[in-house]
């Protein structure tokens, strides 16, 4: 996919989606629940989202993949869960999105209140065809578009909160929880999935530029900025509107507008609900296509959903198909059961996150390469899964039977379709290898990992990289002397350079004659020029017990043995420098002791976070 979102596009799709009818509809229903203290509800459900958005960022940053959630969850936990996952996470946020729609048709009959029930859905339809034909045409246009509509949503939120607190009254906040602190808490699990689409923005991770960096940015900057705006939005609403107009109001926004700015005030109000579910129904498509894309890739869809438009770069028919079950939902269904349903499957989703944070940490892989960790690690994840618990009972036992029968019609297509198909080696699978075994194979999902950081790090290779990628790794047992590490390496070497075993050798032991190629602790690198045009070679070795150069030098653990013809006198110049930058890398040594095999070993090299050879890109 095409890197074509931004910083401001992360933020606004995660800030977008986040403000909604959060924000227009349920602050008068959780003012019925908890008064004036359902303001501290929704600092208790931001907070809440802390955990999963931290261990998102980690994951995002790691593997910044189509289907977020689903690729995250999958890998870590295997297939069946992932399906599971997978499907769950497009439906929920497909019916969000619906819902969104369905919002902007109400918001119609504040205009025109003869339209029915039928009106609300033919604008809804229509809304639905808008955002689908620019998600079809172009992922840069739909995140311009995003950007324009939260500026705009924003900026007429600042205006009623400045006009608001000069008409504040304090007597509207006393008595604060009149209602009882239970009520409060109520409330919060009411009001928590109003920050879920905070989280939608990595199910689009590898369209953004720059990902290591746009992502974690984005995201907590959205979380903060709209985080505030909430509780100073709702600070202002209590304090200019009666406790007997806002209790139960589905309009709440709008009547605070109304007594501060009068008609006018509550026209715009209503045009930020208008932009607030744009923006919740545009985002909603453009995350939800990507599940089954991603899904297909994998093979636990038909292969079809993966295909994207050539002209276009857009996956045209996961989107085509998100659409036709948006249309069905807005047409036939009552989806107020439906949207408590899609939040407990979000509920769901968001405690697999925080499971595959652990299960990715523990697991081993070397190739796991997250360049923004998630603090309190694992204590953060644990109470996150407690607390999404606690709210998952609290939804009530319909929405939990239903995503339950969900969850078995997903295992089910598992078994019929996916099962006979598909099979790879997950993060859990290896970690349980690890706890097991005594010798563990690698993985198919290091190489997975490794080349989803070159990706996801714009890493291409140079002429290091490739003789990397060729070049003979020797792993050996010790501790030994030089003059045998000597000999073993002449014998790996002198098939490939065509040269006699014992003239490698001479040459290796005159090089250290002359003067020690111990450059530091446990490090050595050896280089001997030989006769010859166009030659250049490396070998890498490994000894954990060490190499004996002498009695006045430490062990050598790693060595890079660098053999050229003269004509490459530059280059072997700029490989030493190479190296050098390469062994110098925070964490290098323990990554190299610990790494299970050779392709490991070669993996840091190619990893190593180092400006190629004629790159400018940012590392």
């Amino acid at each position: 996919m095409n890197r074509q979102l931004g910083f401001l596009d992360v933020f606004s799709i995660a800030a977008g989606a986040m403000v909604s009818s959060g924000l227009f509809i349920l602050p008068g229903l959780a003012y019925a629940i908890a008064g004036p203290a359902m303001i501290l509800s929704y600092v208790l459900a931001s907070l809440l989202m802390v955990p999963v958005m931290l261990s998102k960022v980690e994951l995002a940053t790691a593997m910044p993949k189509s289907g977020g959630s689903y690729f995250y969850i999958g890998r870590s936990m295997g297939p069946l869960i992932g399906t599971i996952a997978g499907l769950a996470n497009w439906m929920s946020i497909a019916l969000k999105s619906a819902f969104a729609m369905i919002g902007i048709g109400a918001i119609a009959t504040v205009i025109s209140p003869a339209l029915g029930e039928s009106g609300v859905k033919a604008f809804a339809l229509g809304a639905c065809a808008v955002f689908t034909v620019l998600n079809l045409t172009s992922t840069k246009y739909v995140g311009r578009l995003q950007v324009f509509l939260v500026i705009a949503l924003l900026g007429i939120l600042v205006l009623y909160m400045g006009k608001g607190v000069q008409f504040i009254e304090g007597t509207r906040y006393i008595p604060f929880a009149d209602h009882g602190w239970h009520a409060v808490l109520a409330a919060t699990g009411m009001v928590f999935i109003s920050f879920g689409g905070l989280t939608k923005v990595v199910d689009v991770s590898e369209e953004i530029h720059n990902p290591t960096r746009n992502i974690p940015l984005g995201m907590v900057s959205a979380f903060l900025i709209v985080s505030a705006l909430y509780v100073i939005v709702l600070f202002v609403t209590v304090g200019v509107v009666s406790g007997e107009m806002l209790a139960g109001s589905l309009v709440p926004i709008s009547l605070g507008a109304d007594a501060v700015m009068g008609h006018v005030g509550a026209l715009l109000v209503d045009a930020a609900a208008l932009f607030a579910f744009a923006t919740t129904a545009n985002a909603g498509i453009l995350s939800a296509a990507r599940s089954p894309m991603a899904m297909s890739r994998d093979g636990l869809l038909p292969k079809m959903l993966s295909r994207s438009s050539k002209r276009f770069g857009t996956p045209y028919i996961a989107i085509g198909f998100t659409a036709v079950f948006l249309v069905t939902v807005i047409t036939l269904l009552s989806i107020e059961d439906l949207v408590k349903t899609a939040s407990t499957m979000m509920l769901l989703i968001f405690m697999l996150d925080n499971i595959s944070v652990i299960i990715m940490r523990q697991s081993g892989l070397q190739n796991y390469r997250p360049t923004f960790k998630a603090p309190l690690y694992p204590w953060l994840q644990i109470g996150a899964l407690i607390i999404y618990v606690f709210i998952i009972i609290e939804m009530g036992p319909l929405p939990m039977m239903l995503t339950g029968g969900f969850a078995l019609a997903s295992a089910a297509w598992y078994f019929i379709y996916v099962g006979k198909r598909i099979q790879y080696e997950s993060a859990f699978v290896h970690m349980v290898k690890r706890i097991v075994a005594k010798r563990v194979d690698r993985s198919g999902l290091e190489d997975e990992l490794r080349q989803i950081t070159l990706e996801r790090d714009q890493v291409v290779y140079d002429r290091f990289d490739l003789l990397v990628s060729k070049c003979t790794i020797l792993d050996v047992e010790g501790p030994i002397t030089a003059k045998h590490m000597f000999r073993t390496a002449a014998e790996a070497l002198s098939p490939r350079l065509e040269m006699k075993e014992d003239c490698i050798y001479q040459l290796l032991l005159d090089r250290e004659k002359e003067s020690s190629t111990v450059i530091r602790p446990g490090l050595a690198i050896p280089h001997i020029i030989v006769e010859g045009k166009g030659i250049f070679d490396l070998l890498l070795v490994r000894c954990k017990e060490g190499v004996v150069f002498s009695e006045l030098n430490p062990l050598v653990t790693t060595m890079f043995i660098l053999i050229g013809s003269l004509d490459e006198r530059n280059f072997h110049l700029r490989t030493l420098m190479t190296v050098a930058h390469i062994v110098q890398e925070p964490g290098f040594q323990e990554r190299w002791q610990q790494a299970p095999d050779a392709d490991s070993l070669r993996d840091i090299i190619l990893l190593s976070s180092r400006i190629r050879q004629g790159s400018t890109q940012p590392r």
